[in-house]
């Protein structure tokens, strides 16, 4: 049996011996034997660095991060007191019979709402969004190390849902602000607030899209480009800090995209360049110093595929310009209607929501530089941004904002055109203040007089509110409505709710 063997065990050492040879001498004439020439592969693992190949990321670290956030994210408690409402009766005559339907009582319970804020200095400025606070009489914020303490309300932007608070706190810890536009697609971030009501919570995911419109901020102005990321947010986490890994704050949360009202798989941050920019002029001149460039903008997603190629939209890089505003910054430097705007002082942009992201960080009177396709030829100038009265001149929060509790702006050309009238201010806006509480007016109501005299302006308002004894009349539309809406306000009630 043993000897039968012996010739099995000699034919297996020498077809060994027989295959190292070959395998030595020959394997270069081989690829799938290439050795060390792993360029001759026909594939590569995932972790390869050489030329041309993915390198991998290596193991991410939030301890640091995560630490100095929480220490620099507060929660924030509002309480609105419980109030009774007197609002006109509506005249389904467009009324024409006056007061002949007489005043309607509404009583509104007290309320409460929670939310979170970011410590931006160590004397105790923070910054949330307007939503978490709109309309509360008192603020309390909260901080990590479970100290409680009263904040007051510095100044409030609806357009960005940015609202600015003081806590009278000194040597607190604070986070700095990142640069937004460094944020790139895939990175890895930090959620930071209390959502649910819970203690600090942080969470973690990655940015999964830049510059995203999701319709949620209803102001006529409003600007969303937000950063969209797939860190678990929930009711709560509004104002909270979106951070990077190096413990920045790139962005605030602000919403959520869910059919149940918790997270679902998106949130979206208002990126933290926007945030600086509205955070500074909300503390130097009370309300953000928007500018324009005078360009309507078409809504692609409202035009069939017909429309889409007849415009060129569907193979055209860049924002279609539908119309320019006539004696503002983008007709006086020669943008036309057709024309795509590609760039903004050298940034790419896309889609409106990126164009309005650029726009939001100038003040009125700054010059930028746009670059533009008009008939498949880039053409590039400068345009000078003007603010909403078509001005360079800062707009500071008028006495007749805090006096009605409300915000407003002037009718656009295009506007009073549309509506058949000579002038008129639109409601964007409405707070505390006797428009709330005495009246039942929506947003969106614009005004054409005030005791009879006609209003284009907020100086309009402001002269006609002056020239008024105490019972004051304001008349005027709501837009796709029917007829004329008349509101009472008593002036002497106006005055004694001035802070």
């Amino acid at each position: 049996m043993k000897m039968k063997l012996i010739p099995v065990i000699l034919t297996a050492v020498l077809t060994s011996l027989l295959t190292l040879f070959v395998a030595s001498h020959y394997s270069h004439q081989f690829p799938i034997f290439a050795g060390n020439n792993q360029n001759a592969l026909p594939v590569r693992f995932a972790s390869f660095t050489g030329n041309g190949a993915v390198a991998s990321g290596g193991p991410v670290n939030f301890e640091n991060a995560a630490e100095a956030s929480v220490k620099a994210v507060v929660h924030i408690k509002t309480t609105t007191k419980a109030r009774t409402v007197i609002a006109q009766a509506q005249d389904p005559f467009g009324g024409i019979f006056g007061d002949i339907f007489g005043k309607q009582q509404y009583y509104i319970p007290s309320q409460s709402g929670s939310g979170s804020g970011v410590v931006i200095s160590n004397d105790g400025y923070i910054v949330t969004n307007n939503h978490v606070v709109a309309d509360a009489n008192e603020v309390t914020v909260t901080f990590n190390d479970r100290y409680t303490t009263q904040a007051k309300v510095v100044a409030t932007d609806p357009s960005t849902d940015i609202a600015v608070l003081k806590v009278n706190e000194k040597n607190l810890p604070f986070m700095d602000f990142g640069n937004s536009d460094d944020v790139k697609l895939g990175q890895w971030v930090l959620a930071v607030g209390y959502p649910l009501s819970l203690d600090a919570t942080v969470t973690a995911g990655i940015v999964s899209a830049k510059g995203r419109n999701i319709g949620i901020n209803r102001q006529t102005s409003a600007i969303e480009a937000y950063i969209q990321t797939d860190a678990a947010v929930n009711p709560g986490n509004s104002g909270g800090a979106l951070v990077n890994t190096a413990g920045q704050l790139i962005g605030i949360n602000s919403a959520i995209a869910s059919p149940t009202g918790s997270y679902a798989g998106y949130s979206y941050a208002v990126p933290s360049n926007i945030v600086k920019k509205a955070v500074s002029d909300l503390m130097k001149y009370g309300s953000v110093q928007r500018a324009y460039m005078g360009v309507e903008f078409m809504d692609s997603k409202k035009l069939s595929n017909e429309q889409l190629s007849s415009l060129g939209i569907d193979k055209t890089d860049g924002v279609y310009v539908a119309a320019t505003v006539p004696n503002m910054g983008a007709a006086k430097a020669g943008l036309q209607k057709g024309d795509f705007i590609t760039q903004i002082n050298g940034n790419n942009v896309v889609t409106e929501p990126q164009l309005l992201e650029q726009i939001a960080r100038y003040q009125p009177g700054d010059n930028i530089s746009v670059t533009y396709l008009r008939n498949g030829s880039v053409h590039t100038t400068t345009v000078e941004l003007k603010n909403i009265d078509g001005t360079t001149g800062i707009v500071k929060q008028h006495d007749v904002t805090r006096l009605l509790g409300a915000s407003f702006k002037a009718l656009s050309a295009a506007d009073l055109s549309r509506y058949g009238v000579n002038g008129g201010l639109q409601v964007t806006e409405i707070g505390k203040g006797v428009l709330a509480t005495q009246t039942s007016m929506k947003k969106g109501f614009v005004i054409t007089s005030i005791n009879d005299a006609e209003v284009g302006s907020v100086e309009d308002m402001q002269s006609a509110l002056s020239a008024s004894t105490n019972k004051i009349q304001i008349a005027g539309f709501y837009p796709g409505g029917q007829g004329m809406y008349y509101y009472g306000v008593n002036a002497s009630a106006a005055a004694n709710t001035e802070q």
